[in-house]
């Protein structure tokens, strides 16, 4: 018979929060990806990070560092583009973070930005914020505009993705104690600043990456999605971008890694940011999105797979 010590029990349980996610079909990594854009100019000229969509308001967001800003700043663009890659506005972020995910909110014709804040020594946002995207601003980590939140009291780090399709608000923490968790909440609770129950909160099961970066997340339903890799100029022209699939009730990888060869022939070609999309006529879309383009002169990349398993 295994004995367990009270301090083990606990230990263990806490690893793994759940209140179950319902039942959905998931994405087949294994199956081609298609285009949504290639090579499109942001409002900035660096490499893109993360991006998000309103899935009611039919609108695309994508973040990058601000031209003049250090790695460690906290000073983002987002810009909007249509979806053929049109530029339509932007917003500048002063001492937010890294924006390597973010998740847009609609609120009526309005669209509203979940974000990381407060940027840390190493350019991290320490909490998440709530704000409304409005064209042309510029918004400090001290605006009064913002409503900001630490959804776990012992996280140093926050960023966070929404499932545009289930209305859930997906958060990756770090602790100094367990590292990377994931953390889900209804979106309409996180809204009112409820972060007390916690759909599933687990410890993110980062395949090996071997030296390679992480590059983004999202979630559709019951499954997280994780991308990682690096540019052609980091890798020395090796394809090494990858994504898995990670059961959030059982926190365990299903599917992958599988090396996405989404956006090949780009040049320089970095994976940055995933997010989920549901068209007007109800397909739902995992996007992995790319950069691509010669130093100051970055452009943007977005890539889908539609096929799913159930």
């Amino acid at each position: 018979m295994v004995s367990f010590s009270l301090a083990a029990f606990v230990a263990l349980a806490a690893s793994f929060v759940s209140a179950a996610v319902p039942n959905s079909p998931r994405f087949d990594l294994s199956k081609p990806s298609y285009d949504l854009f290639r090579n499109k100019p942001l409002h900035d000229d660096t490499v893109q990070q993360g991006f998000a969509f309103d899935n009611t308001n039919r609108r695309l967001f994508v973040s990058q560092r601000r031209n003049g800003a250090t790695e460690t700043s906290g000073d983002l663009c987002i810009t909007q583009l249509d979806f053929s890659g049109k530029y339509l506005g932007h917003m500048h972020l002063t001492g937010f973070g890294h924006g390597v995910s973010f998740g847009a909110q609609a609120d009526g014709s309005a669209t509203y930005l979940w974000a990381e804040v407060d940027a840390n020594k190493n350019g991290y946002g320490q909490r998440l914020a709530r704000f409304k995207f409005v064209n042309g601003a510029t918004v400090s980590k001290s605006s009064t505009t913002l409503k900001k939140y630490k959804t776990v009291a012992a996280a140093t780090e926050h960023t966070c993705a929404v499932d545009t399709v289930n209305n859930r608000l997906v958060v990756r923490y770090n602790t100094a104690t367990d590292g990377k968790r994931i953390a889900v909440y209804d979106l309409a609770a996180a809204t009112r600043g409820d972060f007390s129950a916690p759909l599933v909160d687990f410890k993110q099961p980062l395949p090996k990456t071997e030296g390679k970066n992480f590059q983004g997340y999202t979630a559709y339903g019951r499954y997280l999605y994780l991308l990682w890799g690096d540019s052609y100029d980091a890798s020395g022209g090796v394809l090494n971008s990858q994504v898995a699939t990670v059961d959030m009730n059982t926190g365990k990888v299903v599917q992958g890694p599988v090396i996405t060869r989404a956006g090949s022939t780009l040049k320089f070609r970095e994976p940055e940011g995933m997010a989920i999309y549901r068209t007007a006529a109800g397909q739902v879309r995992l996007f992995m999105g790319f950069a691509s383009g010669d130093p100051g002169d970055r452009r943007s990349n977005l890539f889908y797979k539609n096929a799913t398993v159930s």
